[in-house]
C-alpha cells in the first residue's frame, strides 16, 4: 500500500490562451497538513479544482489511497472522502446557516424535510467545532469570518480523508486563527489530510508538515517545513529577492484637507457613531481595528451604500450630500468593496465589461455603445495596471485573484477618482501581486489622489499608511502618525472597548 493518502501524478491542465498546469505532481501523507503556496496565478486552485472535480485534466492521474480515480463531478468527490473549503463563498444568503450546511443532503423523515433532526445535526457539527452560532440564523445575516467558520464546520460534516483549505483564515481575526488551528489538529488525529493554500507566511510555517511551491502552471519543489524561512518561500515563490515588502515612498501628502468627516453617526445607531477625521490630498489614511470593529460599515456609509442619522462631509471646503453610489462618484469618490466576489466582480462577464461597466453613458454615441472607445479605456488602464489576461474578451472569474483586484482598480480609476476607499485591497492576495497593488496605490498618491485604505494586516497598515485610525466598537479610539504607529499602539487602541 501507497505511503500516500493522495497521489496527483504529472496533471496537466490548459484553457484557451494559457497552460495553467504543467506535468504537476502532488503527493500528500494520512495525518499530515500540506501546505500548497505559490503566486497568484500559479495554478494552485487550479490543482485542487482538478482534485475536486470541477475541472477535468488534460493529462495525469490522480490516486486514492493508492487506487486511480478519474473525478468527474464535485459528488464525485465527496463520495470519495474530498472536501474542500473555497477561497470565495457562495452561501446562500436568504436560507438559514443548517440548510446551507446539508444542502443535497438534507434528513428526511418519509418524503418531508425533517428540520428538527436537520438543527439537531447542526448543533452537534458546532459543538464538536466549538461554533457558537444558532442553526437557524440566515446565512445572509453573518459576517465574512462567521461564514468562513460556517463553511469550515460544512467541510467537517462529510467525514472526509482529504480536506483542501483555499485562504480559509483570509476574513478570520487571530483568535478565529486560533481556533481553526485547533479543528486541524483534531482532524489529523483522525488521519485526515489537510491540503493548506495560503499567502501567510507565519501560518504555513507554524501548521505545516511539508509545503509545495507552485510558480506558473509548475511543481517548484516539496520540503520539509522545518527547513524553510519566509525568506525562501517567497524567493522560490517569485523567483526573485524581495527585500522590501512595501515600495518606497517618494512623496508626502499635502497639509490640506481634499475631505472632511464629521460627527458621522449611523442610522440604526448601533454601528458608527461620532466619527470624525480628515483626509489630506496625497495621503494613504490607514483604518486598524479587530472584525466587528464597524470600519466596512463606516465606508460604505461614506460612500452612499449606507444611511446615517447625522453627520456631514466637507471636500475641498464645501459640504457636498452623498446620499448613494451614483452621488458619491459625482462627487469623486471610489470604492473598492471587501469582498471581491459578492460585491465587486461581475463573474460572467468579461474583463472589458467588468472595467468600463460603472460609467457607460462615457463610451456612447446618442445613446449606442462605442464598442472602440470601451475597447481603447479598458485596454489602456489594464496595461498601465499590468493586469494579466490572455484577452479582454475573457471572463474575469477566469482570473486569478490578483488579476482581478486590478480589474476592479482599473475600473474605478476610468472614473478619474480624486478619493480611492479600499476595503481590504490585497486580501488573498499573493506576496508580488501585493507589492504591484502597492505599487499602484503609491503612484497614485503621488499624483495628488488620496486614499483610505482598511486593512487588517498589522505589516500592510503600518507599511503604507502616513496615518492609522484605529476603530474599535464604532467609535474612532485614535488617530497615529507614520512615526509613531507600531503594532502595539494599535492594538492597545483596538482592544479599548471602553470611553
Amino acid at each position: 500500500m501507497s505511503e500516500y493518502l493522495l497521489e496527483m501524478n504529472q496533471i496537466t491542465k490548459e484553457f484557451p490562451g494559457v497552460k495553467a498546469l504543467d506535468n504537476v505532481t502532488l503527493k500528500v501523507k494520512a495525518g499530515s497538513v500540506h501546505a500548497l503556496m505559490g503566486e497568484n496565478g500559479a495554478g494552485k486552485s487550479t490543482l485542487m479544482k482538478c482534485l475536486f472535480g470541477i475541472y477535468h485534466e488534460d493529462a495525469g492521474e490522480i490516486k486514492i489511497e493508492g487506487k486511480t480515480q478519474k473525478i468527474m463531478s464535485s459528488k464525485q468527490a465527496l463520495d470519495l472522502g474530498i472536501s474542500m473549503i473555497h477561497q470565495e463563498l457562495h452561501p446562500i444568503r436568504f436560507r438559514p446557516v443548517m440548510e446551507n450546511i446539508w444542502l443535497g443532503r438534507f434528513p428526511k423523515k418519509g418524503i418531508a424535510i425533517d428540520h428538527k433532526e436537520m438543527a439537531r445535526r447542526t448543533e452537534e457539527l458546532f459543538k464538536d467545532v466549538d461554533l457558537n452560532i444558532h442553526p437557524e440564523t440566515l446565512a445572509g445575516d453573518l459576517s465574512p469570518s462567521s461564514l468562513q467558520l460556517v463553511e469550515i464546520a460544512k467541510a467537517v460534516s462529510y467525514n472526509s480523508k482529504i480536506i483542501i483549505m483555499d485562504e480559509p483564515t483570509s476574513s478570520l481575526t487571530e483568535n478565529e486563527t486560533k481556533h481553526l488551528f485547533e479543528i486541524i489538529k483534531r482532524l489529523q488525529a483522525k488521519g485526515c489530510a489537510i491540503i493548506y493554500i495560503s499567502h501567510k507566511m507565519e501560518e504555513i510555517l507554524k501548521i505545516s508538515d511539508e509545503v509545495t511551491i507552485m510558480r506558473d502552471g509548475n511543481k517548484i519543489g516539496t520540503w520539509d517545513a522545518k527547513e524553510l524561512t519566509t525568506d525562501l518561500i517567497i524567493n522560490k515563490m517569485v523567483g526573485r529577492d524581495m527585500t522590501n515588502l512595501f515600495p518606497e515612498r517618494h512623496s508626502i501628502p499635502q497639509s490640506e484637507n481634499i475631505i472632511e468627516v464629521k460627527d458621522f453617526t449611523a442610522s440604526d445607531k448601533k454601528s458608527f457613531k461620532d466619527i470624525n477625521f480628515e483626509l489630506k490630498r496625497g495621503e494613504i489614511l490607514g483604518i486598524g481595528g479587530l472584525v466587528g470593529a464597524q470600519r466596512t460599515e463606516l465606508v460604505e456609509a461614506i460612500f452612499g451604500l449606507r444611511s446615517i442619522e447625522s453627520g456631514i462631509i466637507v471636500k475641498d471646503g464645501k459640504e457636498i450630500n452623498i446620499s448613494t453610489p451614483r452621488d458619491a462618484i459625482k462627487h469623486k469618490f471610489a470604492l473598492l468593496t471587501e469582498e471581491r466576489r459578492a460585491t465587486g466582480i461581475f463573474g460572467i462577464l468579461s474583463v472589458l465589461d467588468n472595467t468600463v461597466i460603472v460609467d457607460q453613458k462615457k463610451y456612447a454615441n446618442n445613446g449606442v455603445l462605442n464598442e472602440s472607445k470601451r475597447f481603447n479605456a479598458a485596454s489602456k488602464t489594464n496595461e498601465e495596471l499590468r493586469t494579466k489576461t490572455p484577452n479582454l474578451d475573457e471572463l474575469i472569474q477566469n482570473l486569478s485573484g490578483g488579476n482581478q483586484q486590478k480589474v476592479l482598480l482599473a475600473r474605478w480609476l476610468l472614473t478619474e477618482p480624486d478619493v480611492l476607499i479600499l476595503d481590504e485591497p490585497t486580501r488573498g492576495i499573493d506576496v508580488g501581486a501585493k507589492y504591484e497593488i502597492y505599487t499602484i496605490m503609491q503612484k497614485l498618491v503621488e499624483q495628488g489622489k488620496s486614499i483610505i485604505m482598511i486593512s487588517s494586516e498589522m505589516p500592510e497598515l503600518l507599511g503604507m499608511s502616513d496615518r492609522v485610525m484605529v476603530m474599535a466598537e464604532g467609535r474612532v479610539k485614535g488617530i497615529l502618525n507614520a512615526e509613531e504607529a507600531d503594532s502595539v499602539a494599535v492594538m492597545n487602541l483596538a482592544t479599548k472597548f471602553e470611553d
